[in-house]
C-alpha cells in the first residue's frame, strides 16, 4: 500500500512577478514530490498564489488596472514560470478561486460561533508589506526588519482569533514532536516565541479602506485578514472539510516555506486549525533567505538579482534546478548568482556526468557496433557494484533529512569514482589489444550500468536531462528499487547512433562576471578559473581552436620571471566547504609549501601523495577558503574541461627548475 504524501509551497503574493525566492522554494518542492513518486509514494503536490489583500489592491491602482484583471495577469505568470522550471504540481490554487472562497467563510463563520472570534479596537504599529501589527519584540530599531521601513501608527477596530489560548498546547506540540519544524533551529525560535504571551490574532480589516478581500459572513464592513485567508488554501485545495483528497492527505502535508513567513505558519497556522477541530499538520520545512553573490539582499540598485527564469532559458531549466539544489543548504542563508551557476554546472554536470557520457558512447559505437555488451565481472569491478547499489539507501537518507544538496554529492562522488575506473581500466587501450574485447564490454557495461543506477536517482533534480541521458545509452526507466539493484542495463540493446551533447560547456557573459563571484581575488590554484566569454550565446566549446592574432606577446626575459619547479606532493586533504579544492602540501627542494588547488574534481587526494608536479614558486601568496596558498600547480584542460597535471615524464629531483 502506497503512503499518503502532501507538499506544499506557500501561495505566493501576486504584487509581483515571479523571482528567485520563489523560484528556489517551488524547485525543491517539486524536487521532493518527484523523489517520492520516484518511492512509489501517493503524492500530490500543491502550489498557487494568495490574491486578496492591501498590497495587491494598492499594486493594481498603481499599475493602472482593475483589481481582478490585475491578479489574472500575474497568477498566469506563476503558473507559466512553473512550466519553464519543470514543475510538476498536481493543482494550482487561486485564493479568489469560489472553491477557496466558500471554505474561508465557512471556517470563519464556525469559529466565531464558537466564541473564537471577537470584535475590539486596537492600535499599534502596522506594516503595509507584512500587512500586519507588529509587536516591539518584532520591530529592530523601530523598523520592520524584513521591509526596512518604520511601520505606520494606526488605529482601528478590527476582528481578532483568540490565538493566545492555544499558546501553551502548541509549545507543548512543537517540544514533543522533534519533525514538527526542521531544521531544528527554527524550532527552538518558535519556542522562544512562544515562551511569553503571543495575544491575539487581528484577522480583519475595514472595507472602505481594503475593498479587496473576502467579507466576513457575520459583518460585511469588514474583510478577512490575509492569514485567515491564504493559510486555509491547503486545505480548501483538498475540499475541506470531508472531501476525498482532504481525508486523504491533509495529515501527511509538509509545508515548504521560507523562513520569512514561519511566525505565520509555525503559530497562526497551527493555532487556526485547533481552532477550527482539525488535525495539525505533519511538519513545516523552513528554508533560509537567497542573497546576491555580493552577500547582500538582492536589488536592482545594487544590481545583484538574479533571474532564474533567464538563466533557464540561456543554460537550461535543468541547470537551474540542479544549482539551487546542490549549492543552497537547505534552511541556511546562501549567496547565488550565474557564475555560480555556470562553475556547479560545467563542473558536475559537463566535466563529470557529460563527459563520461559522451567517452562511453564513443567506444560502444566505435568498438561494439553501439550494442551494450555482456559483462564477465572480475574483483575489480565489486567495489563499484557496491557503492552503486548502496547510493539508493544513503540518497534516501539524506532526503529524509533536508539534506538535499548532500544526497545529490553522494551521487556526484559515485559519478567520479565511475571516472577513475573508467581511466584506471584504460579501455581505449582494451580495444587495441587482441585479447581485450572481453574485459573492454565488461568496463563499458560497468560504466553504462552506474550511470542507470545515476539516472534514476538524479531524476527529481534533472528530470529533463536523465531522460536524454538514458536514451542516448538505451537504457529503460524505473523507479527507486531499480536504483538498488545492478545490472538492469539491457546486454544487446542498440545505443542510438547520433546523441545531442548532455551539458555543453557553459561560459558566463562577461558582464556578469563580478569581484563579488571571485574571493580569490584571481588566484585559484591554476585549475578552476571562471570560464570568460564575449556575452554570445552558449554552445559546446570548440576544441583546438587557432590563438587569436591578437594575443599579447612577450620577450623572453618576461617569460623567466615566471619561475616553476618541481615538487613532490607530500600530502592533500580536501577543504571543506567545497568540492574543488584540494590543500596540497609540496616539497620544493628543501623547502615545504601549501598551495590550495582546484584539481579536486579529478584527483582523489589520497591518489596525490608521491606524485612530482610542476609548481609555480613565485606567485605572491593568496588566502583561499582561509588557507594560505604559496603558489600555482600547473594543469593542462582539454577542449570537454576534463584536467591533467603536468609532469615531467622522468624523475627528476624536487626543486629542480622547469625552464
Amino acid at each position: 500500500m502506497t503512503t499518503p504524501t502532501y507538499i506544499t509551497t506557500p501561495l505566493y503574493y501576486v504584487n509581483g512577478d515571479p523571482h528567485i525566492g520563489h523560484a528556489y522554494t517551488t524547485v525543491v518542492a517539486d524536487f521532493l514530490a518527484r523523489f517520492h513518486r520516484l518511492a512509489g509514494d501517493d503524492t500530490f503536490f500543491l502550489t498557487g498564489t494568495d490574491e486578496h489583500g492591501e498590497k495587491i489592491f494598492q499594486a493594481a491602482q498603481t499599475a493602472g488596472m482593475e483589481t481582478g484583471a490585475y491578479v489574472d495577469s500575474v497568477a498566469a505568470k506563476f503558473a507559466d514560470a512553473w512550466k519553464t522550471l519543470l514543475v510538476t504540481n498536481d493543482d494550482f490554487i487561486r485564493t479568489t478561486e469560489a472553491r477557496h472562497t466558500q471554505i474561508v467563510r465557512q471556517v470563519l463563520q464556525s469559529v466565531y460561533d464558537q466564541g473564537d472570534i471577537y470584535y475590539d479596537e486596537y492600535e499599534g504599529a502596522y506594516c503595509v508589506g507584512c500587512e500586519r501589527f507588529l509587536t516591539d519584540r518584532d520591530l529592530v530599531d523601530g523598523k520592520c526588519p524584513d521591509h526596512n521601513a518604520v511601520p505606520e501608527t494606526r488605529r482601528e477596530g478590527n476582528y481578532f482569533f483568540r490565538m493566545e489560548k492555544h499558546r501553551e498546547w502548541l509549545r507543548q506540540h512543537i517540544q514533543q514532536t522533534p519533525e514538527f519544524i526542521r531544521p531544528e533551529g527554527y524550532a527552538n525560535e518558535v519556542l522562544s516565541i512562544l515562551s511569553e504571551p503571543i495575544g491575539d490574532l487581528s484577522i480583519s480589516r475595514p472595507r472602505q479602506r481594503v475593498p479587496w478581500g473576502i467579507g466576513l459572513p457575520w459583518d460585511d464592513d469588514h474583510v478577512t485578514y490575509v492569514w485567515f485567508d491564504a493559510l486555509l488554501n491547503y486545505v480548501s485545495a483538498l475540499g475541506y472539510p470531508d472531501g476525498e483528497r482532504y481525508t486523504h492527505y491533509w495529515e501527511s502535508a509538509r509545508h515548504l516555506i521560507g523562513k520569512d513567513i514561519l511566525k505565520t505558519h509555525a503559530i497562526f497556522w497551527p493555532t487556526m486549525l485547533r481552532a477550527m477541530g482539525a488535525p495539525i499538520y505533519a511538519g513545516l520545512n523552513v528554508g533560509g533567505y537567497l542573497m546576491g553573490s555580493d552577500g547582500q539582499k538582492m536589488s536592482k540598485t545594487l544590481g545583484n538579482v538574479v533571474d532564474p527564469f533567464v538563466l533557464a532559458e540561456r543554460y537550461s531549466p535543468d541547470a537551474v534546478r540542479y544549482y539551487l539544489i546542490k549549492d543552497v543548504p537547505y534552511g541556511q542563508d546562501s549567496s547565488v548568482g550565474e557564475k555560480a551557476l555556470v562553475d556547479r554546472h560545467n563542473a558536475d554536470l559537463a566535466n563529470d556526468l557529460g563527459n563520461l557520457v559522451s567517452r562511453v558512447r564513443a567506444l560502444l559505437l566505435r568498438h561494439t557496433d553501439g550494442k551494450l555488451p555482456v559483462p564477465v565481472a572480475t574483483p575489480t569491478e565489486d567495489e563499484i557494484i557496491a557503492q552503486g547499489t548502496q547510493l539508493k539507501e544513503k540518497v534516501t537518507e539524506l532526503i529524509t533529512n533536508l539534506k538535499f544538496w548532500s544526497a545529490l554529492e553522494e551521487v556526484m562522488q559515485f559519478v567520479r569514482r565511475l571516472n577513475r575506473y573508467f581511466n584506471d581500466e584504460e579501455p581505449w587501450k582494451l580495444a587495441k589489444a587482441e585479447d581485450g574485447a572481453e574485459r573492454l564490454g565488461t568496463v563499458l557495461y560497468t560504466c553504462v550500468e552506474g550511470l542507470r543506477i545515476v539516472s534514476i536517482l538524479l531524476e527529481p533534480a534533472l528530470p529533463m536531462k536523465v531522460r536524454e541521458l538514458r536514451h542516448s545509452l538505451a537504457l529503460p526507466d524505473g523507479d527507486l528499487s531499480a536504483a538498488g539493484q545492478w545490472g538492469l542495463a539491457p546486454s544487446g540493446e542498440q545505443i542510438p547512433a547520433e546523441a545531442q551533447s548532455l551539458f555543453p560547456k557553459a561560459e558566463v557573459p562577461e558582464a556578469e562576471i563580478s569581484a563579488a563571484d571571485d574571493p580569490s581575488g584571481g588566484q585559484d590554484g591554476g585549475a578552476n578559473q571562471a570560464p570568460k566569454a564575449s556575452g554570445k550565446k552558449k554552445g559546446p566549446k570548440k576544441p583546438d581552436a587557432e590563438p587569436a592574432e591578437d594575443v599579447e606577446q612577450i620577450s623572453i626575459d618576461e617569460f623567466f620571471r615566471v619561475q616553476m619547479k618541481v615538487a613532490q606532493v607530500t600530502s592533500a586533504e580536501a577543504v571543506p566547504k567545497t568540492d574543488k579544492l584540494l590543500k596540497i602540501t609540496l616539497r620544493v627542494g628543501e623547502q615545504e609549501r601549501t598551495v590550495v588547488s582546484g584539481i579536486a574534481q579529478f584527483y582523489d587526494p589520497a591518489d596525490l601523495p608521491g606524485r612530482r608536479v610542476v609548481v609555480v614558486t613565485n606567485l605572491k601568496p593568496a588566502k583561499l577558503r582561509g588557507i594560505i596558498s604559496e603558489g600555482m600547480i600547473l594543469a593542462a584542460e582539454d577542449a570537454d574541461g576534463n584536467l591533467a597535471l603536468v609532469e615531467p615524464d622522468k624523475q627528476l629531483p624536487s626543486g629542480a627548475t622547469v625552464r
